[in-house]
């Protein structure tokens, strides 16, 4: 039997495809929408790529080799499905492991394929990709002056990737700009510090960059530090999910989770909707039920979108920003003989209300653009005090308390003129807590 015959039965076995042997009589079984292609039309499709593939190791102009080409093959079939499924050789196997434990080496971007080039979902915070300026909904059209346009996903991140400390030159379209740039990095190992707290006076402030293993237990410690460093005057916290590409499906589950007192948190649907799976919340909300404001935008992406997609419909946060990414596919982890893996999507997410995420997204409550702000000068505050024989307060305590608006003002325009978005959410918790207090439906 001829190499190719071999490559094609050997194929049909990895598919599970029943094949007759040639010569021998076969039912044929009738098509369904499931596999509208009968069994004989497969069989002669596959013998087709095994005449394939010995014109091409026969004719091509250079030798070629069986496996690169069995590969490139495989690779083909999956990213014909959709942006996300793809084959994991054995390096990008490793790569995709090293990832989710939040440390690899690279430019720190999250990409996808869109329209034939490369599509940047997110620059994470404090890599290369983010120091360097990238924004999502970036398009990168040449890697080293070399053309990404039809390439395979995984072969552009492949030519990104490379040894710390060494140069790349990516091609830019953005949107707005007139013509394409260029940007300089330097690859770094990236090291994902996934959470991110800081206290904003009154308010918990919690930025998640993405959803590895580390980010429930970063949490955790987040809520706790801030609870005791900012004590009875907490008035409730700021999740950031902005620029989070996404990550592990169960660290989205349980920092939801962390949140809510019961109800459902997320499903995920397959083709046979009998095997559907559900998420719900135990009992226990490390916010004490203080008011949460999640910050969201076009780069908030897949398990970022279950999270806000979950406090959403139950009513426990109020989603601000922008419209987020719209990531709403489940990619399964599928390791095969040899160290290598398929991703490969098997399902679809839905909120707790039962909406899909996929091209959608998550739409905010209170939609806020990025803005720059400017104050407008209107010269020197007047007040009563600068009237001539005014009465004096015989409160000693006025001073004090001058002294700290003053000081709350000019924390609040610096706030406003770095991150107009994060202004509006401390403002929204702030008056909330004024008004009298937060209540879930949950």
């Amino acid at each position: 039997m001829k190499k190719s015959r071999l490559v094609i039965f050997a194929l049909a076995a990895s598919l599970n495809i029943g094949l007759a042997s040639p010569g021998l009589a076969q039912a044929q079984a009738p098509a369904t929408a499931d596999s509208p292609t009968s069994s004989a039309e497969t069989y002669r499709l596959l013998n087709l790529f095994g005449d394939v593939f010995e014109q091409v190791k026969a004719k091509y102009v250079e030798p070629v080799d069986d496996k690169k080409l069995i590969e490139a093959a495989i690779n083909g079939m999956l990213t014909s499905l959709d942006p996300h499924s793809s084959y994991l050789d054995m390096d990008n196997f490793k790569d995709m492991q090293v990832d989710t434990r939040g440390e690899f080496g690279g430019l720190g971007i999250e990409v996808t394929q869109e329209n034939g080039f490369v599509k940047v979902i997110s620059p994470i915070y404090d890599t290369p990709a983010e120091k360097a300026g990238l924004q999502p909904g970036d398009f990168i059209t040449n890697i080293d002056g070399k053309s990404v346009r039809g390439m395979p996903l995984n072969e552009a991140v492949d030519l990104m990737r490379g040894k710390v400390n060494t140069d790349i030159k990516l091609t830019i379209v953005r949107k707005g700009e007139q013509a394409p740039f260029d940007v300089t990095l330097t690859r770094a190992v990236i090291k994902i510090q996934s959470v991110r707290p800081q206290v904003k006076n009154d308010v918990g402030y919690i930025r998640i960059t993405k959803f590895s293993e580390q980010t429930f237990s970063g949490l955790q410690r987040a809520i706790e530090e801030q609870k005791k460093e900012i004590g009875p005057k907490l008035k409730g916290f700021v999740i950031d999910l902005r620029n989070n590409p996404g990550g592990l499906l169960d660290q989205a589950i349980a920092v939801s989770d962390a949140f809510l007192n019961k109800g459902e948190i997320v499903s995920t649907r397959p083709r046979d909707t009998k095997n559907t799976e559900r998420y719900s919340a135990k009992d226990g909300d490390l916010a004490d039920n203080l008011p949460i404001v999640v910050l969201i935008n076009d780069g908030s992406a897949s398990a970022s979108e279950i999270v806000a997609g979950a406090l959403q419909d139950h009513g426990r946060a109020i989603i601000m920003g922008t419209r987020s990414f719209g990531k709403g596919s489940v990619q399964t982890i599928l390791p095969m003989p040899g160290n290598v893996a398929l991703r490969l999507t098997t399902a679809r997410y839905y909120t707790p209300s039962g909406r899909s995420i996929q091209e959608v997204g998550i739409v905010p409550d209170i939609i806020v653009p990025q803005s720059k702000v400017e104050t407008i000068e209107t010269g020197q505050r007047r007040s009563e005090a600068d009237l001539n024989g005014a009465l004096h307060n015989e409160d000693s305590a006025i001073g004090d308390a001058e002294t700290q608006a003053e000081k709350r003002r000019q924390d609040a325009e610096k706030v406003t003129e770095d991150d107009y978005q994060l202004a509006r959410a401390l403002d929204m918790i702030r008056g909330i807590s004024l008004y009298g207090g937060f209540r879930s439906k949950s």
